[in-house]
């Protein structure tokens, strides 16, 4: 199917013209939703006439929420490609994808700048700062500079959008099985597509004039929020950072209606009893996801704000959800639905979801087996990796989630395990492969193994069991530091545990799962 990106964008921003589109609040800059059609014209302009990127180049973003909402997702009017960084991920893994993707330009925050520079010049990148740099360096380009001198116009520009293969709207890694992560590629129909879906309208804002506030990151699953919001007419706020008094004063001022977050930032707000602080009574929608939550906290959370939470289950082949646990099912006074609270509820319509034998045949409902996705949110494969493509997707279509999982009589969906091991830490991706490299890696410890083990503020904190060499010694605090130093901080270890020996098979392979069941022996589930 072909679109026209620029002139579907166009029709919201004529119907909303002169209403409240963005709002950057630590930045106190607001854009009308002209000045922000206005303002990605001449980005994609810019990028085509400026530095002549065109079909199949690729442009990265490693920014923050209040830059990163000036570009994503409207620079979907461009024909070149979005390549999205974590700014959590650490300096070593930014490189490491960069290196991988090979994007000609990037989008980069001023404070990143010094560190960053020598090595972006020396992959012959363009660098655009989006504040101005405090002294000129070559090949270093001010935003607003540039946005200043490119043309308004409107693009035009007309593509396939739910074809990978004649077009790439995004790149964005995954938290990495082999330490390294997965590039997806993602089709404009994969992330544009489920903001129209109907759902996003009756259980999420089912209501006018929608304001939502995104404090997690925008690349990950709060930025899933921004089309059904735009195309809403509502308004989308920003944080760069998810700070409990700063998303309530927000609320206060600016009367919102809608917060995302993830389970550890309600669990401080359910100890902070913040109502008796602020006037949140203008919540319509308290939207969360990122890893399943504690079914007690959340009753706890329910008598503060009321039925207005709504959970949504996805991944980043899918970013937007494909399952929903909507307002009704949050009902903490029916018995049955109380224990649907365990659950991430049910599919969206439109969306597949088959609970999988190891050969690919759909079981019985309440039997378990693996979660497989097939709808129009999941992307078709990972960038330059046919064989991750061909090992994480069957061949009719369906995403393999590695999540365990049942389907009950009423078609809503309980996580029991994970066949990949990978741990989900306050609302991030962690895979134990990674963070047991970057423990082996220390010329003094001769094994590791690491699980998720059920925390009731991270959901699943980050554990490691660790083996030294003969002879050898190491606090926990100075391994837990070379961890922080060269993966992301969040997938650091919280905690380790030196032993003299780890569980093995017959073939010497470790075995978590033995690590993890003295932790998960008594919970009715190994998720958290």
């Amino acid at each position: 199917m072909i679109l026209n990106m620029g002139r579907l964008l166009r029709q919201t921003a004529l119907r909303f013209s002169d209403e409240t589109a963005i709002v950057n609040v630590e930045r106190g800059r607001r854009f009308t939703y002209s000045e922000l059609h206005d303002l990605t014209n001449r980005a994609c302009n810019m990028l085509r006439d400026r530095f002549g990127l065109r079909e199949g180049d690729i442009y990265g973003a490693l920014l923050e929420n209040d830059n990163l909402i000036l570009l994503h997702p409207w620079m979907a009017k461009s024909l070149s490609t979005g390549f999205l960084l974590g700014m959590r991920d650490s300096f070593d893994e930014h490189f490491t994808q960069i290196d991988y993707v090979k994007p000609q330009l990037i989008f980069i925050e001023k404070q990143l700048l010094p560190k960053y520079y020598e090595q972006l010049i020396d992959r012959q990148m363009i660098i655009i700062c989006m504040d101005k740099p405090d002294s000129a360096k070559e090949g270093v380009y001010y935003f607003w500079d540039l946005i200043k001198d490119a043309s308004p116009s409107e693009v035009n520009a007309e593509y396939v959008v739910d074809d990978i293969n004649e077009h790439i709207f995004l790149l964005k890694f995954t938290g990495g099985t082999t330490g390294k992560g997965k590039c997806v590629m993602f089709s404009t129909a994969n992330f544009f597509g489920p903001g129209f879906n109907a759902i996003q309208y009756s259980e999420v804002f089912p209501y006018d004039n929608p304001k939502a506030l995104l404090s997690p990151p925008l690349t990950h699953a709060a930025g899933g929020l921004i089309i059904p919001v735009y195309f809403k007419g509502g308004t989308v706020l920003t944080l760069n950072r998810p700070d409990v008094d700063m998303i309530c004063r927000t609320v206060e001022k600016e009367r919102v209606g809608l917060i995302f977050t993830v389970p550890t930032v309600l669990y401080r707000m359910l100890d902070m009893n913040l109502q008796k602080h602020y006037d949140l009574s203008s919540l319509k929608t308290i939207r969360y996801g990122g890893s399943p939550i504690s079914p007690s906290k959340l009753e706890g959370l329910i008598d503060q704000f009321g039925m207005i939470f709504v959970q949504a289950y996805g991944s980043t082949e899918t970013w937007t959800p494909c399952v929903v646990l909507g307002r009704k099912d949050h009902d903490v006074n029916s018995d049955t639905v109380r224990n649907r609270l365990n659950s991430v509820g049910r599919p969206m319509p439109g969306i597949e979801v088959q609970i999988s034998d190891d050969n690919g045949n759909e079981v019985k409902i309440g039997e378990k087996g693996e979660i497989w996705i097939r709808g129009f949110p999941i992307t078709q494969g990972y960038y330059k990796d046919p064989d991750q493509t061909k090992e994480n997707f069957s061949e009719n279509g369906f995403w393999k989630s590695g999540d365990i999982g049942y389907m009950d009589k009423d078609g809503f969906i309980y996580l029991v395990d994970r066949k990949k091991d990978m741990i989900i830490s306050g609302g991030f991706n962690v895979y134990a492969k990674e963070v047991e490299d970057c423990l082996n890696s220390h010329p003094v410890v001769r094994m590791s193994a690491v699980v998720g083990i059920p925390d009731d503020y991270w959901g699943e904190a980050v554990y490691a069991e660790v083996v030294l060499k003969e002879g050898e010694k190491i606090s926990e605090e100075e391994l837990i530091s070379y961890c922080k130093d060269r993966i992301a901080r969040y997938k650091a270890p919280k905690t380790i545990k030196f032993v003299d020996e780890l569980p093995l098979s017959s073939v010497g392979k470790v075995l978590r799962r033995a690590v993890k069941e003295k932790w998960w022996g008594k919970e009715a589930r190994g998720v958290h």
